[in-house]
């Protein structure tokens, strides 16, 4: 077995920054074992695989693809980083012709389209609830301790967790926010919450670059102790957002160690654009 195998910098400009993903390309089938003991190999927050739909498609030519995304644990059925990292790969690297591509996923279809800046993934926009504290207490305890926090919402869809913080804390505050995530799949493990994300308002500009809202994500529960980047947590996080800003243009940076920057735009058909940059980093062959 030989695969042509990437890896990414998505939502980023800078190499070594955003969230790094594996994407690999699928000549032909691939034993259904191998796409996990590749994610596992890798080691990275997600893998991706692109494959042809039709025995007659080229890399080149075809605008239509197949695309999963694994973790080294599973398989996962939305990834934003991954998404782009694929898109970047086959605009950047493979020269594929098209200014639009599509991915047939367990999500949908999901299309990402070539910008000056960037590349532009059309996703789903995913609305939240409002989740009684208590049900959910012991669970944000063990994460944040004593953390004052200021909202919390559930998605159904995508089985996330947003928990809103003070507006007495900034972003520094959330970037030196120690979590403790060892814990939390044997505290919950219904299956309810596979995903905790945490939130803090913006500042206006002021020297730095204004950013309408930050965050941070944790999903212990598919093996990622910390995301990086996360497409799928904006998806959450931009429904959310929307409503409490009443704003449809929305810039959004996720400060993990590495650190990304989204810009969002919510457009009439209920849908979601993110644009984000990519920087391929490495390129070689897979061989087992």
């Amino acid at each position: 077995m030989k695969l042509p195998i990437f890896i990414a910098d998505a939502f980023t400009a800078t190499a070594f920054r955003g969230n790094p993903a594996a994407v690999c390309l699928l000549e032909s089938a691939l034993e259904e074992d191998a796409h996990q003991q590749i994610a596992r190999e890798m080691n990275l927050s997600e893998t991706a695989f692109i494959r042809k739909l039709q025995p007659t498609d080229s890399f080149t030519q075809s605008s239509r693809f197949g695309l999963r995304w694994f973790t080294p644990v599973s398989e996962v059925p939305l990834c934003g980083h991954a998404t782009l990292a694929s898109a970047a790969v086959l605009f950047h690297k493979i020269k594929n012709r098209n200014s639009i591509l599509t991915f047939v996923t367990m999500s949908g279809e999901l299309k990402a389209r070539r910008a000056e800046d960037g590349i532009v993934l059309d996703f789903p926009v995913y609305p939240t609830f409002p989740q009684d504290f208590h049900e959910v207490e012991d669970l944000i305890k063990a994460a944040i301790g004593d953390t004052l926090v200021q909202d919390i919402r559930y998605s159904p869809d995508t089985r996330k967790l947003l928990v809103r913080l003070s507006d007495s804390y900034d972003r520094s505050f959330l970037e030196s926010l120690k979590v403790n995530t060892e814990p939390l799949p044997a505290i919950e493990k219904t299956g309810k919450v596979r995903g905790l994300i945490l939130t803090v308002k913006g500042e206006p500009g002021g020297q730095t670059a204004p950013y309408d809202f930050y965050s941070r994500y944790f999903a212990p529960w598919v093996g990622i102790a910390e995301d990086p980047v996360t497409g799928s947590a904006h998806t959450v996080l931009s429904s959310y957002w929307s409503q409490q800003l009443r704003k449809k243009e929305m810039r959004a940076f996720q400060c993990s160690r590495r650190g990304g920057e989204l810009d969002i735009s919510l457009r009439p058909d209920g849908r979601i654009d993110i644009k984000g940059g990519a920087v391929i980093v490495l390129e070689g062959t897979l061989t087992a």
